[in-house]
């Protein structure tokens, strides 16, 4: 299907979030749409994939202009939009979500169903099972049933929201042959990203989008100083390392074991120390999700201890943790770590120990306004959270840190992000390790961990290996025992310690 949208034009208040947009996508074609975090590339996916209306201009589909009002009738075009957090029904089963949509899908036959489901996976190499439930599944998994739903309602174009954001290499890798696969059937494909390399590897063209505006389309090859300073309108300066570490540990864990109903962990011997900065790597599903969690309280040990001020802290709960000065940010924003129907000054409120009993609202706007300030939040202190995008969502819950705070634990802590706000949120993350803050994260990106770590730890299938300096291997040999190669060695190292 062609795409042609002309002059559109959507503003939000006196936020003008696209300005005259004009761009031409050929079917079969796999347009990558690149822009820093609020240049407005999910707001002008949103109008064409019904879920908001532009103030002006047209969408034009196979030359034919085109009124679409709502998701219902962008599908009934053949638009399908997957969006960075899967719009399914995690208590449903597989095949349950895979008929979402379809007409009078009550009636459907399960037999019919599933041998339809199967045959259209197969196409691309999922493998995913019909009648497990959909909480089971990984995010690269969700992506895949949201693709194979989207295409089974009949979809000819597909809008991809930062698809490679809390998925696995391997993951990337498959959900990419499956785009080019798609294309080559002439499907249109769009991906929404700020990632260079994933637009660079995949797309046939690239239009960059900044403040709202089109700025440029580029075709092969690409060149990334180029697509940087469109971006931006400006070079960017090199991440340059922070050694925070101290000697003193905040935490220590003794013999810590972790069962789960996929995987047993451990046991775990680790010392986290002042102003120290711990990457796990491994593939999702390796267990640190897991092992995070009951480092925080959030999930109980079956064995072991989790000492922090001489303290036991095992079997303890979260808001005990809290307590010691101890704060978890989840990956998963909107569902765990923010308050949908409440408002960024309302966040504030609920985090300031300085509040009485009343509330002094007047009080409690200035301290939003001061953290929207800090950190360069793309809203305003009444934006409910849910209407803020997914990078300013993650500027938010950084900004409501409790202070002090001497161990973070953070998932995915740039999900969603481009690369200055990266550098500027591990800049501020650095700012609360040279204040004495310990961090604990993991992220599906090697490089983030490669680079902003002291020390890594590597998980695969539940083990963990010995704490690794950034001296003590190289890249292809961490690249292995994260592959599951090489743990004899490491074993042998921890057998020595």
């Amino acid at each position: 299907m062609d795409i042609v949208l002309k002059n559109v034009n959507k503003n939000f208040g006196k936020v003008q979030a696209n300005k005259n947009i004009n761009l031409s996508i050929p079917a079969g074609s796999i347009q990558g749409l690149l822009g820093e975090n609020g240049a407005g590339k999910s707001t002008l996916m949103k109008i064409l994939s019904g879920f908001i209306q532009p103030d002006s201009g047209e969408i034009i589909l196979d030359g034919k202009c085109v009124k679409i009002q709502n998701p219902a009738d962008s599908m009934d075009y053949g638009i399908g939009m997957l969006h960075q957090d899967p719009l399914d029904f995690p208590p449903m089963q597989v095949l349950e979500n895979f008929v979402i949509g379809q007409p009078g899908s009550i009636l459907l036959s399960n037999k019919k169903v599933e041998q339809e489901f199967d045959q259209l996976q197969q196409q691309f190499g999922f493998s995913l099972k019909p009648h497990s439930y959909v909480d089971t599944l990984t995010v690269g998994e969700r992506q895949q049933l949201e693709i194979l739903r989207l295409l089974y309602l009949g979809a000819q174009v597909l809008i991809l929201d930062e698809p490679t954001t809390g998925i696995s290499s391997q993951q990337k890798q498959l959900l990419f042959s499956t785009l080019r696969l798609l294309a080559q059937q002439d499907k249109t494909i769009i991906l929404v990203s700020h990632k260079l390399e994933d637009v660079e590897n995949l797309c046939s063209q690239i239009a960059v989008l900044r403040k709202g505006e089109l700025v440029g389309e580029i075709n092969p090859p690409y060149f990334t100083e180029n697509l940087v300073r469109m971006m931006f309108g400006k070079s960017l300066i090199e991440w340059q390392g922070v050694d925070c570490a101290g000697d003193t540990p905040v935490m220590k864990l003794e013999k810590m074991e972790i069962s789960d109903p996929r995987l047993t962990i451990g046991p775990v011997d680790l010392e986290l120390c002042k102003g120290e900065v711990i990457g796990l790597a491994g593939m999702e599903g390796s267990g640190q999700d897991i092992f995070l969690r009951a480092c925080a309280g959030l999930i109980r040990p079956t064995s072991g201890k989790i000492i922090i001020n001489n303290r036991n802290m095992i079997g303890e709960q979260y808001h005990v943790f809290m307590k010691e000065g101890i704060k978890f940010l989840p990956a998963s924003r909107l569902e765990e770590g923010l308050v949908q129907g409440l408002t960024v000054a309302d966040h504030f409120v609920l985090t300031d120990k300085r509040q009485g009993f009343f509330i002094d609202r007047k009080i409690a706007d200035e301290f939003a306004k001061e953290g929207i300030k800090n950190y360069e939040i793309k809203g305003s202190t009444q934006s409910l959270v849910e209407s803020l995008s997914g990078g300013n969502q993650q500027r938010l819950m950084l900004a409501l840190l409790q202070t002090p705070l001497w161990i973070l634990f953070l998932e995915h802590p740039t999900r969603g992000l481009d690369i200055e706000s990266s550098m500027d949120v591990w800049l501020k993350l650095k700012d609360r390790c040279k204040g004495g803050t310990a961090i604990l994260f993991f992220s599906p990106d090697l490089e983030e961990i490669l680079q902003y770590s002291d020390r890594i730890l590597v998980f695969y299938n539940g083990q963990i290996s010995v704490p690794l300096k950034k001296g003590d291997f190289t890249l292809d040999q961490l690249g292995q025992l994260i592959g599951g190669k090489g743990w004899q060695e490491i074993h042998q190292l921890q057998a020595r310690e």
